[in-house]
């Protein structure tokens, strides 16, 4: 029993050690978040954009997109919006021709979004587009998007993220919750790591992408279900500086449910692993050559689901430990239960802190979001048996999400 005890207590701290080290650099790459975000300065309006919105069934919410699309500050002359339907069963087409934008009808069958974005790569390529602007169809544009994005372009930047904010905050706890997330993402990780000078991740749905930056990585190839970063991953490889630029803003609209939500998350997980299979040897072998301090970083990224099982069996490994040193096997099952109440307790306290904090820094405090804040740590802790489930079997497929309906955000009511 006693070696037991003796190999738990070293798998705890062995496995404590990893997170507090994984968890302390996150700490640092957040508190960079303070430094001043880097000034893309004012440039003429020059850049010609192709907006890219790869759309599957979205017939009720494409038209608030494009609509917040056509009343950009910028001159129409300089952009095109390009809906991309795939997989189609309603009017997504129709409806996207009668609200204004064009259409280039995917008709090849398509397994992820990426598919659908090398699609329209190949069919615009040439058309003198200087760069790419990505949404999907449930976003809404602030009007000040693109002229943004065009002084980043301006300024040098090849692959620029910008802002991810929700559209649907207070309408139930997992979208309170989905926005705090994202909140988080915004200020503390792309904040944090420009304020380290690293690369930004790109996250989805408003970013851009430069005709140039596409030549250079022959074209938009991605083969995994996450196909946003794996463009960051082969933007660093390149050696190019994913840019973050938070004055271009995107409305998102977030899952209601906890089933969607699993759905969702799922497609995460399983393609932050398919991203780590294909491409961390390759980061590993370029750690020692030039960009390698933006190659680590991108790194521990990949590393999110190794360290989520890391912190599941820390807590085992700990409660376990505190069981086996009880001096009666009766007082076993209090002790662990105890030692996991304990570590919840911490990071449920941790949790809600920093959700807090992000609320407060970035202003969004509202009393319908308490009940998001209160809960935050549990929508946390859901990610585990999520992440878990991946290891063992993959998400492969790019699933809809229907949207029923339409919303608009009140910062953008005029």
């Amino acid at each position: 029993m006693e070696e037991i005890m003796n190999v738990m207590q070293w798998l705890s701290a062995l496995l404590g050690l990893a997170v507090t080290v994984w968890g302390g650099y996150y700490l640092v790459t957040g508190l960079m978040s303070w430094r001043k975000p880097l000034d893309y300065g004012w440039h003429p309006n020059r850049t010609r954009f192709a907006i890219l919105i790869a759309a599957r069934n979205e017939e009720l919410v494409i038209g608030p997109l494009i609509n917040s699309l056509l009343v950009q500050d910028y001159p129409v002359d300089l952009y095109d919006i390009w809906v991309i339907p795939n997989n189609c069963t309603d009017n997504t087409a129709l409806a996207a021709q009668q609200f204004g934008a064009k259409v280039l009808e995917c008709t090849a069958p398509v397994r992820s979004k990426g598919e659908v974005l090398e699609f329209a790569y190949r069919r615009l390529r040439g058309r003198g587009y200087d760069a790419y602007c990505v949404f999907d169809a449930d976003n809404l544009a602030d009007p000040r998007f693109l002229a943004e994005m065009n002084n980043a372009y301006m300024a040098g930047a090849q692959a620029a993220q910008g802002y991810r904010d929700s559209k649907n905050p207070y309408d139930t706890v997992i979208s309170g919750c989905y926005s705090i997330y994202y909140w988080m993402m915004d200020r503390f990780l792309n904040g944090g790591k420009t304020g380290l000078g690293f690369s930004a991740m790109i996250n989805g749905t408003g970013f851009m992408v430069s005709a140039k930056m596409l030549d250079k990585l022959g074209g938009w190839h991605t083969e995994t279900i996450s196909e946003d970063l794996e463009l960051t991953a082969q933007c660093t490889l390149a050696g190019e500086t994913v840019h973050w630029v938070p004055k271009a803003i995107t409305y998102d609209e977030q899952p209601l449910d906890y089933a969607q939500s699993v759905k969702q998350r799922r497609r995460w997980s399983s393609g932050t692993l398919q991203v780590g299979e294909a491409y961390f040897s390759k980061i590993c072998a370029r750690l020692s050559g030039e960009h390698r301090v933006s190659l680590a970083d991108l790194s521990a990224t990949l590393l999110i689901p190794a360290y989520q099982m890391a912190a599941l069996l820390n807590v085992l490994a700990a409660a376990l430990s505190a069981a086996l040193a009880c001096p009666r096997p009766s007082l076993f099952p209090a002790a662990f239960l105890t030692a996991v109440l304990f570590q919840l307790g911490v990071t449920a306290l941790g949790s809600t802190l920093a959700a807090c904090l992000v609320l407060t820094v970035e202003r969004k405090w509202d009393r319908r979001m308490l009940k998001s804040v209160l809960l935050y740590w549990l929508f946390l802790l859901s990610w585990l048996p999520i992440t878990l489930s991946t290891f063992f079997k993959k998400t492969t497929v790019w699933e809809e999400i229907r949207h029923t309906r339409s919303i608009v955000p009140q910062a953008l009511i005029r």
